[in-house]
Protein backbone atom coordinates (compact mmCIF):
# COMPACT_ATOMS: atom_id res chain seq x y z
CA UNK A 1 0.00 0.00 0.00
CA UNK A 2 0.93 3.55 -0.95
CA UNK A 3 -0.77 5.97 1.30
CA UNK A 4 1.13 6.70 4.74
CA UNK A 5 -0.94 7.84 7.87
CA UNK A 6 -0.07 10.67 10.00
CA UNK A 7 -1.60 11.96 13.18
CA UNK A 8 -4.96 13.18 12.20
CA UNK A 9 -6.07 16.57 12.85
CA UNK A 10 -9.73 17.47 12.38
CA UNK A 11 -9.88 18.11 8.73
CA UNK A 12 -6.56 16.80 7.55
CA UNK A 13 -5.75 14.67 4.85
CA UNK A 14 -3.34 12.15 5.19
CA UNK A 15 -2.69 9.93 2.94
CA UNK A 16 0.87 10.62 1.05
CA UNK A 17 -0.54 10.35 -2.40
CA UNK A 18 -3.37 12.94 -1.40
CA UNK A 19 -1.03 15.37 0.30
CA UNK A 20 1.88 15.29 -2.99
CA UNK A 21 2.19 14.36 -6.17
CA UNK A 22 4.66 11.85 -7.27
CA UNK A 23 7.02 14.35 -8.71
CA UNK A 24 7.25 16.06 -5.35
CA UNK A 25 8.66 12.88 -3.65
CA UNK A 26 10.61 12.07 -6.87
CA UNK A 27 12.10 15.38 -6.67
CA UNK A 28 13.20 14.87 -2.69
CA UNK A 29 14.19 11.13 -3.52
CA UNK A 30 16.35 12.63 -6.44
CA UNK A 31 17.95 15.03 -3.99
CA UNK A 32 18.56 12.21 -1.12
CA UNK A 33 20.05 9.87 -3.54
CA UNK A 34 21.99 13.14 -4.35
CA UNK A 35 23.34 13.80 -0.75
CA UNK A 36 21.26 17.01 -1.07
CA UNK A 37 19.64 16.61 1.97
CA UNK A 38 18.73 14.07 4.50
CA UNK A 39 17.07 11.76 5.77
CA UNK A 40 15.43 13.56 8.70
CA UNK A 41 14.26 16.70 6.28
CA UNK A 42 12.66 13.61 3.97
CA UNK A 43 10.92 12.57 6.89
CA UNK A 44 9.99 15.62 8.18
CA UNK A 45 8.71 17.10 5.14
CA UNK A 46 6.43 14.08 4.17
CA UNK A 47 5.52 13.45 7.75
CA UNK A 48 6.22 10.09 7.62
CA UNK A 49 8.39 7.59 9.42
CA UNK A 50 11.80 6.06 8.79
CA UNK A 51 10.20 2.19 7.85
CA UNK A 52 7.52 4.29 5.73
CA UNK A 53 10.08 6.14 3.36
CA UNK A 54 12.55 3.19 3.47
CA UNK A 55 10.12 1.14 1.57
CA UNK A 56 8.77 4.36 -0.37
CA UNK A 57 12.86 4.63 -1.79
CA UNK A 58 13.35 0.88 -2.44
CA UNK A 59 10.74 1.62 -4.87
CA UNK A 60 11.92 4.98 -6.06
CA UNK A 61 15.19 2.81 -6.53
CA UNK A 62 13.89 -0.03 -8.56
CA UNK A 63 12.48 1.93 -11.24
CA UNK A 64 12.58 6.21 -10.39
CA UNK A 65 11.09 6.79 -13.96
CA UNK A 66 7.48 4.31 -12.72
CA UNK A 67 7.92 5.29 -9.21
CA UNK A 68 4.03 6.70 -8.28
CA UNK A 69 1.57 7.45 -4.98
CA UNK A 70 -1.16 6.80 -7.06
CA UNK A 71 -3.22 5.23 -4.39
CA UNK A 72 -4.14 1.06 -6.76
CA UNK A 73 -6.31 -1.22 -4.90
CA UNK A 74 -4.73 -4.64 -5.09
CA UNK A 75 -8.74 -6.39 -4.52
CA UNK A 76 -11.90 -5.65 -5.97
CA UNK A 77 -14.28 -2.12 -4.23
CA UNK A 78 -17.16 -4.95 -3.76
CA UNK A 79 -17.67 -8.46 -2.87
CA UNK A 80 -18.74 -10.67 -6.07
CA UNK A 81 -22.27 -11.06 -6.91
CA UNK A 82 -22.18 -15.02 -6.24
CA UNK A 83 -20.57 -14.20 -2.51
CA UNK A 84 -23.83 -10.81 -1.88
CA UNK A 85 -26.19 -13.43 -2.48
CA UNK A 86 -24.91 -16.38 -0.18
CA UNK A 87 -24.21 -13.63 2.58
CA UNK A 88 -27.70 -12.22 2.07
CA UNK A 89 -29.17 -15.66 2.01
CA UNK A 90 -27.57 -16.63 4.96
CA UNK A 91 -28.44 -13.19 7.05
CA UNK A 92 -32.14 -13.61 5.64
CA UNK A 93 -32.25 -17.52 7.11
CA UNK A 94 -31.07 -16.23 10.68
CA UNK A 95 -33.88 -12.96 10.29
CA UNK A 96 -36.42 -16.35 10.30
CA UNK A 97 -35.23 -17.60 13.03
CA UNK A 98 -35.16 -14.66 14.86
CA UNK A 99 -38.75 -13.63 13.91
CA UNK A 100 -39.93 -16.88 14.61
CA UNK A 101 -42.69 -16.62 17.65
CA UNK A 102 -42.60 -20.53 18.08
CA UNK A 103 -38.62 -20.07 19.00
CA UNK A 104 -38.12 -18.90 22.38
CA UNK A 105 -35.03 -16.32 22.48
CA UNK A 106 -33.42 -15.32 25.92
CA UNK A 107 -30.96 -12.69 26.10
CA UNK A 108 -29.18 -14.49 28.75
CA UNK A 109 -25.88 -15.74 28.45
CA UNK A 110 -24.79 -18.08 25.70
CA UNK A 111 -23.90 -21.30 25.99
CA UNK A 112 -20.70 -22.49 25.83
Amino acid sequence: MLGSSIPCQEGAVTQLHRRFTSEQVKFLFRAYCERAINRGEIEEVLAIGKTRLFALLKAYRHNPQAFTLTFQRTTPARLSAVVEAEIERALLGEKSLVEDARLPLTLGAMPA
